[in-house]
């Protein structure tokens, strides 16, 4: 039997990936966390494609200089920053909106402030 909390994940998952669908123009932003980091890859469904990712592992990150809110530390911090990186390079490759997956997480916390930061950086979802 597996944990119910990772089962728990896997349905809202399958509920969620129902209704989703990245195209070339406007790609699923799926997002990833584990314990330590968080990933985010921008996916175009119809091609099978991952168009790009960026994630708290990257050299990018971890050497930032960025205004994080003051409200924002650890984490959460680290979060709003892969998805102010992410929305930066969005911008630079012309994709002005996305579709948000949450990959089933609850839209709370680190996923919240992934997707904060990209809307910073001036995509819609």
């Amino acid at each position: 039997m597996k944990n119910k909390k990772i089962e728990k994940r896997l349905r809202r998952k399958k509920s969620v990936r129902k209704n989703v669908f990245g195209s070339a123009e406007r790609p699923r932003l799926s997002v990833f966390r584990s314990n330590l980091h968080i990933y985010a890859q921008l996916i175009d469904d119809s091609s099978g494609k991952t168009i790009f990712s960026f994630s708290s592992n990257s050299k990018e990150v971890k050497n930032n200089n960025l205004e994080i809110p003051k409200e924002m530390k650890g984490k959460t911090g680290v979060a709003f920053s892969v998805g102010l990186k992410l929305g930066e390079k969005m911008m630079e490759g012309s994709l002005t909106s996305a579709v948000f997956d949450r990959n089933g997480y609850l839209y709370h916390g680190r996923v919240k402030a992934l997707a904060d930061g990209v809307r910073k950086a001036g995509v819609k979802f």
